[in-house]
This record gives C-alpha cells, structure tokens and sequence, in this order.
C-alpha cells in the first residue's frame, strides 16, 4: 500500500468513524439497578462470546457465511503486518479470506486466545491473541449492539515477531 492509499484510508476512516477506547469505573446507584445491569452486563457477555466463536471458527475453516453473520457491513480491517500498513473494508477483507486457503485445510497452528471482554451500554472492545498461519495476531475487536445483536464494527490488528 503507497503513502497515498494509507493516507486516503486514514482519511476514509477519520471522515466515518470515531473510535476511543478506554477504561471506565462503573459506578452504580442502587442494588436494583445493579443487578439489573448484571443480568444485562451476563447476556451481552454471553452473546459476545458466541459471536467470538463464530468469528474464530469462521477464519479458522474460511466460512464467509459464519463472517458475514458476526461484521457489520460496513467493518473496516486495520492495523499492520510485519510493519507494513493494512487497511480492507469489509468486503475486501472477506474476499481474501474467501480466496486463500484455510487454516484449517492449511495444516498450519491456529489457537485464538480471549485475553478481555469490556463492555459499556451498547459497545464493546474485545482484545484477542490469534496464531495462524506464520502469523501471531494480536487483535482488538470493537462491537457495537445493533438491533439486539452485538456485530463487530472494526478489526484492528498487528503481527507480533
């Protein structure tokens, strides 16, 4: 990818999203909202994980249809791998998937590790360990609840050497 792509994609993703992650004290007033918000806080936890092992199933074995289920369509990829830029849409990033083969066909090691789930109203950050491939990924997942489902809304990713 030229300094000029990158710059467009960097341009690109000022113009449509805005992401900020940090760490928030939940501060909560009574016991019944507070268990109330537990119950919720468990659901959504559960309905991320699930999620979480559509996605890793489904770039373990190359199943778009298991991708398709858990992105938002409008996802961006970014990051870095081996210190060269990367930036997809969401329908690029399934196009590579979709024509390379899997890991699983691959032969080579795949473990992907849940390192922590949080999770604010209706968003959340997810921070993943991924071997695949040559490949040792550490990944942050934005989510976002969309009509009562939670989908990821942005792929940041980088290869650790």
């Amino acid at each position: 990818m030229s300094m000029g792509d990158w710059q467009q994609a960097a341009t690109y993703i000022t113009e449509k999203i805005f992401i900020n992650s940090f760490n928030v004290q939940h501060v909560q007033a009574s016991k019944a909202q507070n268990q109330n918000k537990m119950e919720n806080t468990k659901q959504d936890l559960a309905a991320i994980t699930l999620a979480l092992d559509n996605y890793l199933d489904g770039i373990y074995t190359g199943d778009i249809k298991k991708l398709v289920k858990v992105y938002d369509a409008h996802a961006l990829v970014l990051g870095d791998v081996n210190g060269v830029p990367y930036f997809k849409t969401l329908d690029q990033y399934l196009d590579g998937v979709k024509n390379r083969q899997s890991v699983k066909d691959s032969g080579k090691p795949f473990n992907g590790t849940i390192i922590s789930i949080d999770v604010i109203n209706s968003i959340a950050v997810v921070k993943l360990h991924v071997k695949m491939y040559d490949f040792n990924y550490h990944e942050f997942l934005s989510f976002h609840k969309l009509d009562k489902q939670w989908l990821i809304v942005n792929k940041m990713l980088t290869n650790v050497i």
